[in-house]
């Protein structure tokens, strides 16, 4: 979700909006397949499979929907691709699909951050979660090959972005349960 080392959230009225790239229904359903198996081993909440572009930033509820029609405006789908399976140091990021940081899926990340007003001080890396949990190395590394043998095709694995979504992200809240969709918009055709 939230990339752990941004910039710290600017305290102001309103709640955490995060900008989400959506993959269609066939190839999400193949990733919510890995991810329930990855889930009824080590636990953590259910999630929509997406790829975060534009990390948890603080809006009131007008300016999140105005932000998100604006960003959307002249972006069309495109094709992310999976380089790997990888783990990371954070709940958000524990096992997680690395995508490959083409210029057409940075710039689209950084076309939305800049309607966003988002500021990152790390290079955007752009993944697609499989697992939110907080677990040892060990586990994590043991997650990863599971994933790894559960979808041996998942390297190269092509996700087209065909869809944008705009949700509510309170990412103090591990269980997820106050993370809502507000508003989604599909791309058109390149």
């Amino acid at each position: 979700m939230a990339n752990p080392k941004s910039d710290p959230i600017e305290p102001c009225e309103g709640e955490l909006y995060s900008l989400w790239a959506l993959p269609p229904e066939d190839v999400a359903t193949k990733i919510i397949s890995l991810m329930s198996s990855l889930r009824s081993e080590f636990g953590g909440p259910e999630f929509e499979p997406h790829i975060t572009v534009v990390g948890a930033i603080r809006l009131t509820p007008q300016d999140a929907l105005n932000k998100f029609r604006s960003a959307c405006e002249g972006v069309k789908a495109y094709q992310a691709t999976v380089d790997q399976v990888s783990i990371g140091t954070t709940f958000y990021q524990c096992v997680f699909l690395l995508i490959h940081p083409t210029t057409e899926v940075v710039q689209i990340s950084s076309h939305c951050c800049s309607h966003f007003g988002y500021n990152n001080s790390t290079p955007y890396m752009p993944h697609l979660s499989l697992l939110y949990a907080n677990i040892s190395d060990e586990m994590k590394k043991r997650a990863k090959e599971i994933a790894d043998k559960l979808n041996e095709a998942v390297n190269g694995l092509k996700v087209p972005v065909t869809r944008l979504a705009l949700y509510k992200t309170d990412t103090g809240d591990e269980t997820l349960k106050s993370w809502e969709k507000i508003a989604e918009h599909d791309l058109p055709s390149s």
